[in-house]
């Protein structure tokens, strides 16, 4: 098919609508070839070999729909993870991958600090049982249920969405302790936390501990059976980053059910939407035992309407440079 146009850009699915905005951004001289599936299997080889360049949002890209890439100039995905491209496959092609990190930072961290607040202050669980009490009222205050200045917060992961974590939490006063061997010696002074250089360390003395660390061969189950025996008893954990990094339900659920671990939040799970799991079952049917110390939110922790113009405006512009310029801005060479 002729189009008169200079390139054609895919975009394999998209969870807002038509891709009406990257087209903006994209110009008059650029194609869209719009996939409008998450289903790998679905990519025709026919149009996959006609593209200059791909945008994913959530399907996979595996090796055998790259070797039909044989046009391609670079793979930009619409998010931050990118645990589901094939990046050694696409260096093996020659092909670039960005990824799109310059979005909704304010988003997950608000989202994280809220999880944070509601869980100290028990929030969830006073609404929970608040329902149910027939006399009394101010007498049912929680315990134990401590200050903001007499609790730490462990930060797993203190780069652009853990350093604004820090930056909302110094005004409550808590104590932040940060881990983070990629940033450089003196990031904590510039950003005011206490660095840790042993994870070990920071969970044992975090009442609170929040992650903000991609998925890697070093942080995949992080917290599994084995992290959360490390945590401080009665330590409440919250995960807006990846899934994978508590990828044993089985183990989560055997923590809160002994009480060593208070609470939990957590936005992104290993697989969505969730299957059944007893730990679930639980949650759903607001089962005494777990009343308001698990919540789970949709992974939508980077959400706003403003976030999601930016991320999509952002990954667009990844494309226009590199179709320009031949430059990919925010290139991913490691294997996660």
């Amino acid at each position: 098919m002729t189009t008169g146009r200079t390139y054609v850009v895919g975009i394999t699915d998209h969870m807002i609508g038509k891709p009406d905005l990257e087209a903006a951004v994209l110009g008059d001289d650029v194609e869209i070839d719009f996939f409008a599936s998450t289903d790998e299997a679905s990519f025709a080889p026919d149009r996959l070999a006609r593209l200059d360049a791909l945008m994913v949002w959530g399907a996979r890209l595996g090796a055998a729909s790259i070797a039909h890439l044989t046009r391609c100039k670079g793979v930009v995905r619409y998010g931050v993870g990118y645990e589901k491209i094939d990046l050694a496959a696409l260096g093996r092609a020659g092909i670039p991958f960005a990824n799109n990190p310059d979005y909704g930072t304010e988003e997950v961290a608000d989202h994280a600090l809220a999880m944070i607040l509601s869980l100290h202050r028990r929030l969830f669980e006073h609404d929970a049982r608040a329902r149910g009490y027939t006399s009394g009222w101010q007498v049912h205050s929680l315990k134990p249920l401590s200050r903001s200045n007499r609790a730490t917060v462990g930060v797993v992961g203190v780069g652009r969405i853990g350093t604004a974590v820090v930056n909302r939490l110094k005004p409550f006063g808590f104590h932040i302790l940060g881990y983070d061997p990629g940033q450089p010696p003196g990031h904590e002074k510039a950003v005011g936390y206490e660095r840790t250089d042993r994870l070990e360390e920071l969970f044992a003395r975090s009442d609170v501990v929040t992650l903000h660390c991609p998925a890697n061969g070093e942080t995949r189950g992080l917290l599994g059976a084995e992290g959360l025996a490390q945590l401080k008893p009665g330590a409440i954990v919250v995960n807006t980053a990846r899934g994978e990094l508590i990828d044993d339900l089985d183990a989560l659920e055997h923590a809160l059910r002994s009480g060593h671990l208070a609470a939990a939040a957590i936005d992104t799970l290993v697989t969505e939407p969730p299957q059944d799991h007893s730990l679930l079952t639980a949650w759903r049917d607001r089962e005494d035992w777990l009343a308001g110390r698990l919540v789970i939110t949709p992974h939508n922790a980077f959400y706003s309407d403003h976030a999601a113009v930016e991320m999509r405006t952002n990954a667009a512009k990844t494309v226009r440079i590199l179709l320009d310029e031949g430059r990919l801005r925010n290139q991913i060479t490691e294997t996660p």
